[in-house]
């Protein structure tokens, strides 16, 4: 019984414990924590390695490592001790290791803090701003050396000279004064200007498209940006897994560079599919399919399919069919053209409508931050409400604007998000004419470590100005409730009387307000208000209606966005009682 409990019992453990011999200093804190994280020994302890011949090899290699986060710290004479079952790991023979392992310690004598008696970097380009702290009397840290470094380097590759480098450094340190006297020369090399764009075959992408899209601008002074943005516009294609865009070591006449492009393309099909339920508004299933590089200069053409509604306690089930062509690098470099086809069934609370949309337009990408598009469209449905059956006929003009200032669009904690849409509408076959302006702003602000806590605000707006409710079309009209408007409420419960039945608003105002808290790496706990208004005329006043709902959820982060799961309740108004729930991927918001 005895052997078989032995041969039964779990391999032997061992533990690393780490401590500073002082720790009365600003910081000491994260350097414990720094030291850890660095650490292979706890590496070794966490992941359960189980031979002493690995355990030793790390503690070994901690000593190097430790030294870089102490360096990176500022601390340039420390004393780092590491006894493996109380022998200094550097003299335990690397051949003739201990059959077990029981214990790690690692004991670290940070030593004082460095400060600069000397920071000086020459010479520099006009312009470059230097890190704020290589000066002399602060902190002098590994980092803000290197970072003054690569500040020094970029200025002047900022400002045509693409060979800048460093000419040499002198690094020394007075231990006995705790002092470190930096000096940094730079070599800025030639005025340089962008030569050819040599394109490395292999692409399905035709390589007139290649350079097209690219765009490097031959002959003008280099420009690390114009660089980067040539990369972005072949990104945002789609068409592409991987994008490099490489300097030429070597200049050429007249201190031209060459630059290299290569690429490797994605997969030309993709086919996808979604899902979000919420308890009254039912299940949503979507699919696509994606074909990229449609006709050899990286068109993409999508074709999608919705059903929506289904098991919905508060309307149909809806239908929406959609296909979207997009040809990049038309008329000119950061312009897209786009052709779009809708057909769709809308069963709402308050309407039933068939439609279809054609849509020729363009996008302008103006920045990294901003993007406007402009299109003319051709909108027909047919619908019926308790106004009675109508058609609608109409040709449109929607101009947007979006300014994406958003630290990340699925799980934003800095930032801010602005969208305007107008939409001029000419009323054709009797239809009347007008115009829908809606808005969207949104603000995040993130605080404590790691932006831990993060307070989210938003603000819709929306009206329809020249055509009345009767005149215009119920999809364009406004109701509020639901996911997207006032959780807690039920959905488009919120709307108008007119001529004696409910339809949807002329004027419509949402706010909504979140306050998101980690609970772990992964979880997040969420507490939301929402309130919601829709009035029968074009702008806001007191003809209108309010309600408004508040609760709690949960968001488990992924790698693509965090899953999120919300129940709410209604709190003002009387649309709705009980509570809803709702579930989907991404922030609410």
């Amino acid at each position: 019984m005895l052997t078989t409990l032995l041969l039964a019992a779990p391999a032997w453990a061992f533990s690393v414990d780490l401590n500073l011999t002082r720790d009365d200093f600003e910081g000491a804190v994260d350097l414990r924590e720094g030291l850890r994280a660095a650490s292979l020994s706890y590496a070794a302890e966490r992941d359960k390695l189980d031979t002493s011949q690995e355990i030793i090899a790390a503690a070994r290699a901690d000593y190097s490592r430790l030294l870089g986060v102490l360096y990176a710290a500022g601390r340039y004479g420390p004393v780092i001790r590491i006894s493996v079952d109380g022998r200094e790991a550097a003299g335990i023979p690397p051949l003739n290791p201990p059959t077990q392992v029981e214990r790690v310690d690692i004991r670290v004598d940070p030593g004082a803090l460095f400060r600069f008696s000397r920071a000086t970097i020459a010479p520099l380009a006009p312009g470059t701003e230097l890190p704020d702290g290589y000066r002399v009397g602060e902190p002098a840290p590994s980092g803000t050396i290197r970072d003054a470094a690569g500040a020094g380097v970029d200025g002047w590759r900022n400002a045509g000279h693409a060979k800048a480098d460093l000419a040499g450094q002198k690094i020394v340190a007075d231990h006995a004064k705790a002092r470190i006297a930096s000096d940094i020369a730079l070599a800025p090399g030639p005025r340089v200007t962008f030569g050819n764009l040599v394109v490395k075959t292999g692409s399905a992408v035709r390589e007139r498209r290649l350079r097209t899209i690219a765009q490097i601008p031959t002959g003008e002074v280099y420009d690390p940006k114009a660089l980067e943005m040539s990369a972005n516009r072949l990104r945002r294609t789609g068409a592409f897994r991987s994008v490099v865009l490489r300097e030429a070591d070597v200049l050429g006449p007249g201190n031209t560079m060459d630059v290299g492009l290569s690429v490797v393309d994605e997969k030309p099909r993709r086919l996808g599919f979604g899902a979000e339920i919420a308890s009254t508004e039912g299940i949503t299933l979507s699919t696509f399919w994606l074909h990229r590089n449609l006709l050899g200069g990286a068109e993409r053409l999508r074709l999608e399919a919705e059903v929506s509604g289904l098991g919905g306690e508060t309307a149909g089930t809806d239908y929406h069919l959609r296909s979207r062509f997009k040809r990049p690098a038309t008329f000119n470099v950061d312009t897209d053209l786009t052709v779009l086809t809708e057909i769709e069934q809308l069963d709402e609370p308050l309407f039933f409508s068939r439609q279809v949309n054609l849509e020729v337009g363009v996008s302008r990408i103006y920045s990294e931050e901003i993007t406007a598009e402009a299109a003319i469209a051709y909108r027909y449905a047919d619908v019926r409400d308790g106004l009675g059956e109508r058609e609608f006929q109409h040709l449109t003009l929607p101009l947007q604007v979006i300014w994406d200032r958003r630290d990340d669009r699925l799980n934003p904690t800095e930032g801010t998000y602005l969208k305007a849409r107008v939409m001029p509408y000419l009323g054709l076959d009797g239809s009347a004419s007008g115009g829908r302006i809606t808005g969207d702003a949104r603000t995040y602000l993130g605080f404590g470590k790691d932006d831990r806590f993060v307070v989210a605000g938003r603000l819709q707006f929306g009206s329809i100005v020249g055509s009345g409710i009767a005149e215009t079309p119920p999809d364009l009209l406004f109701l509020s409730g639901g996911g997207g408007t006032v959780r807690g409420q039920p959905y488009q419960s919120l709307g108008v009387n007119t001529a004696g039945t409910r339809t949807g608003g002329r004027s419509f105002l949402g706010l909504s307000g979140e306050f998101r808290a980690g609970v772990t790496e992964k979880i997040q706990a969420v507490a939301f208000y929402d309130a919601g208004f829709i009035g029968p005329d074009s702008w806001i006043g007191d003809t209108g209606n309010w309600h408004a709902g508040a609760g709690l959820g949960l968001r488990y982060n992924t790698g693509i966005g965090p899953v999120r799961l919300d129940v709410a309740r209604a709190v003002s108004g009387n649309t709705g009682d009980g509570f809803q729930i709702y579930v989907g991927i991404g922030q609410a918001f």
